[in-house]
């Protein structure tokens, strides 16, 4: 008699069969949430009070339109802008 073998995927797979979507849902949005939450108080944290507002109104607004590029352009400004007044400082402290 033969003896059949299964991999590690294979039997990891036939787990993930066995739950049922709702679960995953549950599982992934669960997770996204807390990330959510995390990358918001880093944000808050970070951030000077209106730009922290500001992208928060942008991740949400990627998120609605399913269009990351939204929030990635308004940390690129954000960014430009503290570059942009650091130059400004030192120029003025010169």
């Amino acid at each position: 008699m033969k003896l059949k073998t299964r991999s590690i995927l294979q039997e990891l797979n036939s787990i993930a069969d066995v739950r049922s979507t709702d679960s995953l849902i549950e599982s992934r949005a669960a997770n996204i949430i807390n990330s959510a939450i995390n990358l918001l108080e880093s944000i808050h944290k970070n951030y000077d009070s209106a730009s922290a507002d500001e992208l928060e109104r942008r991740l949400i607004n990627a998120i609605k339109g399913q269009d990351p590029a939204k929030f990635t352009r308004g940390v690129r400004r954000i960014a430009e802008a503290r570059k942009l007044k650091k130059k400004l400082d030192e120029s003025n402290d010169q």
